[in-house]
């Protein structure tokens, strides 16, 4: 007994001075039922990712190989004994397919942009973090942030997808920023910049972090990860990601059941790295600053239920338009022409490249932008 411990131990020192890793070895489950591509796709994507810097744990049915092996024979008994391995411990992370998170969960990808080969963090690909849109995005914005601190990004830029309600989160944010919560802004690549993004920055990759809503987000992974493929085998990228929340503390990550060999090993390395930086308390810890820079306000701003009283306002003299304010969200759109009208200013709305926009004289451009900032129609 006591030779079998020193071996042990020895084995342990030896993979620990090759790896670099010291103290207990970082273990990731992989469930092996449910894929489109069957058992052997799963498990050849365990042995491809398989290292000295974490040991995996399949769980399905018996099958060859060296990996440890938890038997289970069904998809309900797997789930129950995946959770019930994370809930003691036994392993950090797992790996898995169709799996029902919580509301105020949701799953952050990591994909490979085609257009300069980067990696970027897709928030959110799966689950729903709020019921109201902009609080879910606004939310999704963090969980990125969180994800990409564990995952070594100390300084994560983030962009914001340029999909309904982008720019009343752009507003929140800069709040939170204003307020003191350290998030940095990415800039587009295209010549106006600004951190609400367009599709030629999806495929650049121009931020750390791209914020959409997760009905989009589910669709960008689906086509970052299948585009070479015709959509059947998902062959690049990390899969859609750990569930992140505010206080959630399994972590679990998300394939697809069209994920192929490549994207599960991929995800095997994702669930280790999110287990080494800690996703959860990384994400608890952000919110405990957001919360600091008012966040709850914030929120309560945008969600708050408000009667609207039909109000006539008379449309000032016609004036030629011709410069443009944008960054306001296509639902406030109509809201903000009449809050010029209502400080006497002549406005008209329209749609520019970018999106939205609210269309003054060139004279009274600055008031009008002072009068939507202040009426919280745009932002800074």
């Amino acid at each position: 007994m006591a030779k079998k411990i020193i071996a042990q131990t020895l084995l342990e020192v030896a993979d620990a001075i090759e790896s670099g890793e010291f103290g207990k070895k970082i273990k990731i489950g992989l469930t092996t039922l449910g894929s489109e591509h069957g058992v052997d796709n799963l498990v050849n994507g365990a042995h491809l990712a398989n290292s000295n810097l974490f040991d995996i744990v399949l769980i399905g049915p018996k099958v060859d190989t060296d990996l440890e092996v938890v038997e289970v024979n069904c998809e309900k008994e797997m789930h129950e004994k995946m959770e019930e391995l994370l809930d003691n411990g036994y392993i950090d992370a797992a790996v898995t397919m169709h799996y029902n998170f919580p509301i105020g969960v949701s799953t952050v990808g990591r994909v490979i942009t085609p257009g300069k080969g980067k990696e970027m963090i897709l928030a959110t690909t799966t689950g729903t973090s709020a019921t109201n849109r902009i609080e879910a995005m606004v939310r999704n914005a963090i969980y990125g942030v969180a994800t990409a601190k564990s995952i070594g990004i100390r300084n994560p830029k983030v962009g914001i997808l340029n999909v309904d309600g982008a720019r009343q989160v752009e507003k929140c944010l800069k709040e939170l920023k204003d307020n003191g919560y350290d998030i940095e802004f990415a800039d587009s690549i295209r010549a106006d910049g600004g951190c609400v993004m367009r599709g030629n920055d999806l495929l650049a990759g121009a931020p750390d972090v791209m914020v959409s809503d997760t009905l989009s987000g589910n669709i960008f992974m689906k086509m970052f990860s299948s585009f070479t493929t015709g959509g059947d085998y998902e062959s690049s990228g990390y899969g859609y990601g750990p569930g992140v929340g505010q206080d959630y503390n399994r972590k679990i990550l998300i394939l697809s059941r069209a994920s192929g060999t490549p994207v599960v090993a991929n995800a095997l390395k994702y669930a280790y790295d999110v287990a080494k930086g800690n996703v959860s308390e990384v994400s608890r810890n952000e919110f405990i600053k957001a919360k600091s820079a008012k966040f709850d306000d914030t929120i309560a701003n945008v969600t708050k239920k408000e009667v609207k009283v039909s109000e006539e306002v008379k449309m000032p003299e016609k004036e030629v338009v011709t410069t443009q304010i944008s960054g306001i969200d296509i639902m406030d759109l109509e809201d903000a022409v009449k809050e010029l009208w209502k400080n006497g200013v002549y406005a008209e709305s329209g749609m520019g490249c970018t999106g939205p926009i609210v269309l003054v004289n060139e004279t009274k451009g600055e008031v009008a932008v002072q009068i939507l900032l202040k009426a919280g129609y745009t932002a800074k």
